[in-house]
């Protein structure tokens, strides 16, 4: 199945001020399968290291961190010779061998001629306990495939190119109503299945929904097997029990107590910051500031939260496929949190809409009126707020305020279900499913 971080990795591998590259992402979104092919189809050899499977190999990074002699001591190990500008050398699980993590300075500053990948699924923890090499690795996130992507996997790659741009600055033509209903059946397949690989390829062999459903089951059980992996560190209890009902609070303001009331807002609080940094949970921060950088006026305490997949949502929600395929209108499914959930998931992948890797929401509070935007995200240096519903320009009383507030900010857009490309000034109107990437 074709990732768009293909060409990403390609544009790293060719250029010349490349620094070794650390990719982070949940379980499951992919990274050894896009790392391996990647080393297939763009060089000689791949060497693949395994640290979670070979343990041995954490040895090698035990005394002093001289490249030669590490690269060395791999080539034993795994009987395959490692040719700088010829293999990827590709560090996998490197979250068990954190000292690996730190040899990866040594290896830009004495080696920058051998290209090297590594990676992991629990990488954030090993992160927090070690000092990174800032300046001496580059990172990348990985999320799982976003829409364009599934369509590409299901053989409807022609009905990307009439995906609408959600940006001010490229110009969006009409689309047909037979294709615009088309991409919307798919659509509906997607908040179901989501962006999980393996949940997309059993779809995409099968069209089984109940063998997609078995797919979601076992990915949820493996993340509980990780949490029992930290059983020491966390409250096993608690992060389960948060870990099954963040879904339901996606598009909410999020309220600790909430989340489990038996429990001690520390170990709540201390439990949820645990799942972000597995990055199964990711925090959109309310600010009510009016300039850039929109952190500067958000509130740490104040915040949303999206889960890691749209699919694995709906699994953990309840949502049946009837409340899906039959509805007419995606953004009030589930009161509109799977709406919020696409966009948000959209969104952080497009990158450029997320700042540092983060996004925000603008609310509000005050005793007469509150108010609340879904998104805000920055295009050419102006935040564009954004709004999931189907609503006509008159009703959109929340975004009509954000915008006469901020002077800065001369225009909105709103993504709704509707076939409508079109410019109610201040405010652009565009399908559901525009990308952002």
């Amino acid at each position: 199945m074709k990732r768009k971080i293909n060409q990403t990795l390609k544009n790293w591998r060719n250029n010349p001020r490349r620094k070794p590259l650390l990719i982070r992402g949940a379980r499951q979104v992919g990274k050894t399968y896009s790392i391996l092919e990647h080393g297939k189809t763009e060089y000689d050899s791949c060497a693949h290291l395994d640290f979670l499977q070979m343990r041995q190999l954490s040895k090698i990074f035990e005394g002093d961190l001289i490249p030669q002699k590490m690269l060395t001591q791999m080539e034993v190990e795994i009987s395959q010779r490692i040719l700088p500008g010829k293999t990827l050398l590709f560090l996998d699980e490197i979250q068990e061998c954190p000292r690996a993590i730190v040899a990866l300075r040594y290896f830009y500053e004495q080696m920058p001629e051998l290209h090297i990948i590594a990676a992991g699924s629990l990488l954030e923890l090993a992160l927090e306990k070690i000092s990174i090499p800032v300046g001496r690795v580059e990172f990348l996130f990985m999320y799982p495939m976003d829409f364009e992507e599934f369509l590409g996997a299901l053989g409807e790659a022609l009905l990307t190119q009439h995906l609408p741009i959600g940006h001010f600055t490229a110009i969006s033509l009409p689309i047909s109503e037979s294709i615009h209903e088309k991409i919307l059946e798919h659509l509906r397949y997607y908040f179901l299945v989501g962006g999980m690989p393996e949940a997309v390829k059993v779809f995409s062999e099968t069209r089984s929904l109940l063998e997609v459903f078995k797919v979601h089951q076992l990915l949820c059980q493996g993340y509980l097997e990780d949490f029992s992996k930290h059983r020491g560190e966390i409250d096993l209890e608690c992060v389960s029990r948060i870990f099954a009902g963040i879904s339901q609070k996606v598009g909410a303001q999020i309220k600790y107590t909430e989340l489990y009331p038996e429990k001690r807002i520390e170990v709540i609080k201390a439990s949820l910051h645990f799942l972000m940094r597995l990055m199964i949970v990711h925090p959109v921060y309310a600010t009510a500031g009016s300039g850039l950088p929109l952190g500067a006026a958000a509130s740490g305490k104040i915040f949303k939260c999206l889960f890691l997949d749209i699919g694995l949502m709906q699994h953990l929600c309840g949502v049946t496929a009837q409340n899906i395929l039959g509805h007419g209108d995606l953004t009030k499914v589930y009161q509109g949190a799977l709406a919020e959930q696409f966009v948000g998931q959209a969104l952080l992948v497009g990158g450029d809409s997320a700042e540092n890797g983060k996004l925000y929401y603008w609310a509000r509070a005050k005793r007469s009126s509150n108010a609340e935007v879904d998104f805000l995200w920055v295009e050419d240096g102006v935040i564009v707020p954004i709004e999931v519903k189907n609503s006509p320009s008159g009703r959109l009383k929340s975004l009509h305020l954000f915008l006469k507030e901020h002077t800065g900010s001369p225009r909105g857009l709103v993504l709704t279900t509707r076939n409508a490309i079109e410019w109610q000034d201040p405010l652009l109107f565009l399908p559901l499913y525009a990308k952002f990437s």
